[in-house]
């Protein structure tokens, strides 16, 4: 596909657009009745896109731990889009998805889709990569930089961090004049964004691991910075689940969940082989990625951080934070706070529904934490994962 041509991501955003409405979503939720219908007792059907995102999905499928729970889990199934994840999973083909945050406020209340939130995927896990030659966020301006996707916490954090250079995030086309201080942000896949800095097409990214690690490796692109470093701890990937099987379904959904939790517990203590097995080189080659760059992301060295501190894209030493990192609860506050930033982020498209989101309401209802919190006490607590016993936390968002 020509790099010259962004049109086929934009093809992709009006997709999903298309899916993510009342009209557009009928069909797909007509089928998903269907098949709950006709297969009560589904067993674990997983969708993910091939990033560091899916880890405790891909995980927990590796490690037989679904198996161990006494449920049935099929080979999660591979897709390229998250149009296709949506697409997947509102018709029910699918039935455990890892979504990024701010896409399932779309979809619950954009399209009204009867799915929750039962749990965070991993915190952290992307960065801002820009060309070789850029030192400085301010270098940005007058030029292109890459998002995965309108409704994503990188285009939440890099727009905050772009305001707080002096620059101002817009939306044009590729061939349109820019002012010194704009920034035109673009959709890309994450698949496409290092060969775009390659060509210079673009002069820089924000994105999930591991194409931040990979343009690195290729030696096309270096980290700026780091989102962990910006909002402390945040959410990027969360675990969606229908409401059907919420409810319907409460041991089989506990058991999933359950699943979920031991894996992260069990990728934070074994990091090294989390990356072996995810790779390509992996039993399952769940993804298209080498094990080196996987490392570089699961199980980085002492020295990377330490040139990381010193380059800048590290800024907030003391709050000791993974480059990826991997913790299940669903904190309200992080909610709250997503809902406020992104009534006052640009967007495409209509997002006029987020204007009537009352941030509380929104964590208390898009959330179900039912689940999670007994997956949590089972495995010893909070503490397993490193924090204070409590189920309230202040977010830390500074540039």
């Amino acid at each position: 596909m020509c790099l010259d041509d962004f049109t086929h991501t934009r093809r992709d955003f009006i997709k999903l657009s298309a899916l993510l409405t009342a009209g557009g979503a009928m069909p797909l939720l007509s089928s998903l009745q269907a098949r709950a219908a006709s297969e009560p007792d589904a067993p674990v059907r997983i969708g993910y896109l091939p990033i560091t995102d899916a880890t405790p999905l891909l995980v927990a499928h590796n490690n037989g731990l679904f198996e161990a729970e006494g449920i049935k889990a099929e080979r999660p199934v591979l897709l390229r889009s998250w149009a296709q994840v949506i697409e997947a999973f509102i018709s029910g083909q699918v039935n455990v998805i890892h979504l990024l945050s701010p896409m399932t406020v779309w979809a619950r209340y954009g399209s009204k889709v009867p799915a929750k939130v039962v749990a965070w995927n991993h915190v952290g896990g992307s960065g801002l990569t820009v060309a070789p030659g850029i030192t400085e966020v301010k270098q940005l301006g007058g030029q292109s930089v890459a998002i995965p996707f309108w409704y994503s916490i990188h285009n939440v954090v890099v727009q905050q961090l772009f305001l707080d250079h002096g620059l101002t995030p817009v939306s044009k086309a590729t061939t349109a004049q820019l002012a010194a201080n704009e920034v035109n942000l673009v959709v890309l896949p994450p698949s496409d964004m290092p060969p775009a800095l390659a060509s210079k097409r673009i002069a820089g990214y924000i994105v999930a691991e591991p194409f931040n690690a990979l343009a690195e490796d290729l030696k096309v692109g270096r980290v700026q910075r780091f989102t962990g470093d910006i909002w402390r701890n945040h959410a990027c990937c969360v675990v969606f689940m229908h409401e059907h099987d919420l409810n319907n379904r409460p041991q089989w959904s506990q058991k999933v969940v359950n699943a979920i939790v031991k894996a992260q517990l069990w990728t934070r203590d074994h990091r090294a082989e989390a990356a072996a097995l995810l790779s390509k080189a992996g039993p399952n080659r769940y993804t298209p990625h080498t094990p080196q760059v996987l490392s570089k992301v699961l199980a980085p060295t002492a020295q990377d951080r330490e040139a990381y501190v010193a380059s800048g894209a590290i800024q907030h030493g003391q709050w000791d934070e993974q480059r990826i990192d991997f913790q299940p609860y669903p904190f309200p506050s992080y909610t709250e706070e997503l809902v406020r930033r992104l009534q006052n982020t640009l967007i495409e498209g209509d997002k006029g529904f987020l204007a009537g989101l009352d941030p509380q309401h929104t964590a208390r209802d898009l959330v179900d934490d039912r689940f999670v919190r007994n997956s949590i006490e089972a495995v010893g607590g909070l503490k397993a994962f490193g924090l204070p016993e409590s189920f309230e936390r202040s977010e830390e968002f500074a540039i």
